[in-house]
């Protein structure tokens, strides 16, 4: 039987260990070790886990590597065949790490595999970081079943059929361990926000799959780190998403965004502006002017990406899905 780590990544999340580490400890089977890896806490975590958490192992980290590197540094220590990378803010029920060994036991293609993602405060709806399975569309705007833009569906069993999809989620990413350091891991300088979709686009690229396997199924808190409307958080989901879309998509994709994309950026900041939201307004200008001064470190990233691919990913959505959103779209199962 392969092995299996569930390995939990803490930034003082003392809270969050407290409200949510038991029901991992309790329902993830013996045979599968718990690992939480700190990233430099400065808060109660480390003298919680060893008072409350004695089974748990612990990667003491030097410092804040941010939720990309952290990972990366922590899974230099893990030495199982699988790894399920979960957010400290995630419970999970009786049954749910079976399926997903299942999943990688079954299908050797298949690179990584999620859980079905449900929001820990509306037990019934999707939750935003990953519902049922991601997509991109044409223009890099993620989406998932269950989740078009900011619009959440109920869940009442429409995406429960296991699939390949274009992005698993980082709330709960199950992995093969070996292409997850083959790949070298998550982009470190992204430090947080879509290094998930990323992994999964050079995965797919190297020739692997992605799966959404809902028989097993996680609740997730989420947004407990930056607001939506965090300028932080506005920051690194533009830079990364122009930095992922440099370095991964294909002639077609990279000409259509170099032309569409900064009207489109550009319409949001004035959106953030008109709002109030000024420093939301500066993140898109301080993405894009990040974006550009890394070209050179970029083209490298993309040369090494395109020297290694495979095969295209079949699973872009060749559309807006802005687009479908303003004319209506809410619901994922409207876009079949």
């Amino acid at each position: 039987m392969p092995s299996v780590k569930v390995v939990i990544l803490n930034w003082n999340g003392e809270r969050h260990l407290a409200r949510f580490l038991p029901s991992v400890v309790r329902n993830t089977p013996e045979h599968a070790g718990i690992v939480v890896a700190d990233n430099g806490s400065t808060d109660g975590s480390l003298e919680l886990l060893a008072r409350e958490f004695p089974t748990v192992e612990v990667i003491r980290l030097d410092r804040n590597y941010g939720f990309a590197e952290g990972y990366n540094r922590a899974m230099r220590h893990i030495d199982s065949d699988y790894a399920v990378l979960l957010n400290s803010d995630v419970e999970t029920p009786d049954g749910w790490l079976a399926p997903l060994v299942e999943t990688l036991n079954a299908d050797p293609e298949v690179a990584a595999v999620a859980p079905k993602l449900l929001s820990e405060k509306h037990r019934d709806e999707f939750e935003y970081a990953g519902a049922s399975g991601g997509f991109i569309d044409m223009f890099g705007y993620p989406f998932c079943r269950g989740r078009i833009l900011r619009s959440i569906e109920r869940d009442e069993g429409q995406y429960d059929d296991a699939r390949d999809v274009f992005w698993a989620t980082g709330a709960a990413f199950c992995c093969r361990t070996d292409v997850f350091r083959t790949l070298g891991g998550f982009d470190g300088d992204f430090f947080a926000h879509m290094e998930e979709i990323d992994l999964c686009w050079r995965m797919q690229l190297a020739g692997w799959r992605i799966r959404i396997e809902p028989r097993s199924r996680v609740y997730h808190l989420g947004g407990g780190t930056l607001s939506t409307t965090s300028p932080q958080k506005i920051f690194y989901n533009h830079r990364n998403n122009l930095a992922m879309l440099y370095k991964c998509a294909p002639a077609w994709q990279r000409a259509l965004v170099a032309v569409v994309r900064p009207m489109l950026d550009l319409l949001a900041a004035l959106s953030y502006l008109g709002s109030g939201n000024v420093a939301g307004f500066r993140a898109v200008g301080r993405a894009w002017a990040e974006f550009i001064r890394e070209h050179g470190a970029l083209a490298e990233k993309r040369r090494a990406v395109r020297a290694s691919c495979r095969r295209e990913s079949h699973e872009i959505y060749r559309g807006s899905i802005l687009l479908r959103y303003t004319f209506g779209l809410r619901r994922f199962g409207r876009l079949l």
